[in-house]
């Protein structure tokens, strides 16, 4: 992974000090609450509904063991014993004292992480596929792009205050496991037809009030013009984007509303005087960032496919787990790793410092230090032998960490909702756990198959509800909390919005529609092999309006 240079270094210790004397000002009453907010947003500092909050970058989800220990150090010093990993392959502390945030960065700074940019109206962290560097069916690693995104974006002058929000997430494969149509920019590594390498370019994507998918725009761009197109699309953006309605300040609706043909040539026009200037990459420069993301040196260790084998034999647990939270390695010796932070009946993306601890020394002992985090709300060991695997599952188990659930009904993704954050308007966590100790049974989930369920408190759509298979959303009607239900949405290579299905329900209410919408799936697919998002677009909502409100209005809430 990358390695902070003399400069990364003296930049983020500069950051912190910075970071502290406003803090101290603040403590102090010299500066007003007005006058403090966009200084702590952009070190990732929240005030939420009883406590602040910091999020803390993990750029394009990749970290240490290191790191992760560092991670649960802050957890157990500064906070409640835990910490939320998020959709953005951040981590969130709920409960820490603005006194103790710069002693936190300074801590955080020591093993070279930070919080800059994690929010506030700025490039925030680059996302990417939480497998880089070891699937099997990836073009290329796409870190070193995200790293290099990274470094052209932090403290951009020209881009630290655009209209709203921005983000950025590439992928590096043709299966899309980054969600990169749902974002602002969104870019697949691919190969023109000389083997060269660049990307598809994605705009306009993104959830919340009005969710749209983004467009493309260019089919191929060739890797050396990656910054210089970007920057292109951003001026775009920074000089058009409305700034008169925070509702209508993303560039999906500068997309929307100009057309993205216009937009287009708008876009190209910049390009053409950027194309050829200091922000066309030299390739020696990539490669150089590319050699931080080598894979590491994986020794031949075919002995573990027959002791996996007696394994899965052994112990049906071991082999269900192997089943769905196992990948693939591109050295067939190995498999990738998905721990589950979504234990049944827990929250999903909390993890306790003991368990940070216990991943980074896992991490160590089976991983070659590395972890990930996915959108998804899960950790990742991205490389683990065949033959370390019953030793992994084993201190898994013990740690409730093993829970055999990657892509499954109960493998749901949920934000904090209104039990965190002042601009939920419903609970998210207390209908995960209803939804998941629901359909807890392996058996019932191995029958269900694949089908992701995600759920926001608010239209924000932080946890991506809006591209759930079953998408719920909190909403507040009447001084009540209801949740409208959608179908039909995925955030893969072929994104789709999830329809509104009808009226809301009542949260004690919500978990039996879920599975009365379950149940209609199983009741129609055509085999055990389809699953619940091919039969929705084969079948349509008729049939799951008919399960969930029979003759009665389906008028949305």
């Amino acid at each position: 992974m990358y390695r902070y240079d003399e400069f990364d270094h003296a930049f983020v210790s500069a950051r912190v000090d910075q970071f502290s004397d406003q803090v101290a000002r603040r403590l102090k009453g010299e500066i007003s609450e007005d006058a403090f907010k966009p200084l702590r947003l952009m070190n990732g500092v929240y005030l939420q509904l009883h406590a602040y909050m910091l999020r803390v970058a993990i750029p394009y989800g990749t970290l240490n063991a290191k790191q992760m220990r560092m991670l649960a150090h802050v957890a157990r010093t500064y906070d409640r014993g835990y910490g939320h990993f998020t959709t953005r392959q951040n981590i969130q502390y709920n409960w820490p004292k603005l006194s103790d945030t710069p002693a936190i960065l300074k801590d955080l700074a020591s093993v070279e992480m930070h919080a800059i940019q994690t929010s506030g109206n700025c490039i925030r962290n680059v996302t990417a596929d939480h497998f880089a560097g070891a699937a099997q069916d990836e073009v290329a690693d796409p870190r070193p792009y995200a790293e290099i995104l990274r470094q052209w974006s932090s403290v951009h002058p020209e881009f630290s205050f655009l209209p709203r929000k921005f983000k950025i997430a590439v992928t590096g494969a043709e299966r899309d496991r980054a969600a990169i149509q749902v974002h602002d920019i969104g870019l697949q590594v691919k190969k023109d037809e000389n083997g060269n390498l660049g990307f598809a370019v994605y705009v306009g994507g993104g959830q919340g009030r009005t969710p749209l998918i983004a467009k493309k725009v260019r089919d191929f761009l060739p890797e050396e013009d990656m910054l210089s197109y970007i920057t292109a699309i951003v001026r775009v953006y920074n000089l058009h984007g409305r700034r008169d309605n925070k509702y209508k300040a993303r560039i999906k609706i500068l997309v929307h509303e100009t057309g993205v043909e216009e937009l287009t040539r708008q876009i190209d026009a910049e390009f053409a005087n950027l194309k050829d200037s200091v922000l066309k990459l030299p390739d020696a420069d990539i490669r150089a960032i590319e050699s931080y993301f080598a894979l590491p040196e994986l020794p031949a260790r075919a002995e573990g496919w027959e002791a996996l084998a007696k394994a899965k034999k052994a112990d049906s647990g071991f082999a269900s787990w192997v089943s769905q939270n196992v990948q693939p390695h591109k050295n067939p010796d190995y498999g990738m790793v998905t721990i589950s932070l979504k234990p049944i009946g827990g929250t999903p993306g909390d993890a306790s410092d003991t368990q940070m601890d216990l991943v980074a020394d896992l991490a160590e002992r089976y991983g070659f230090e590395e972890i990930r985090v996915s959108h998804e709300q899960n950790l990742i060991l991205p490389h683990v032998a065949m033959a370390d695997l019953p030793a992994l599952y084993e201190a898994l188990s013990g740690a409730n960490l093993a829970t055999a659930n990657a892509g499954l009904i109960t493998d749901i993704i949920a934000c904090p909702g209104l039990d965190y954050c002042a601009l939920a308007n419903a609970r998210a966590i207390p209908v995960a756990q209803a939804i998941s100790s629901r359909f807890g049974s392996q058996a019932r989930q191995a029958e269900i198959g694949e089908l992701k369920i995600k759920i926001s408190g608010c239209i924000n759509a932080c946890g991506h509800h809006h591209v759930g298979h079953i998408g719920l959303l909190g909403v507040e009607k009447k001084g009540a909390e209801l949740y409208q239900i959608t179908l039909g949405g995925s955030g893969d290579e072929n994104s789709s919005i999830g329809e509104i299905i009808g009226r809301g329900f009542e949260p004690e209410k919500v978990t039996d529609a879920v599975e009365k919408v379950v149940n209609t799936y199983l009741g129609l697919r055509l085999d055990p092999k389809e699953t619940f998002l091919q039969a929705y677009r084969r079948v349509g909502p008729k049939p799951f309006k008919e399960a969930l409100y029979g003759g009665a209005t389906a008028e949305a809430a």
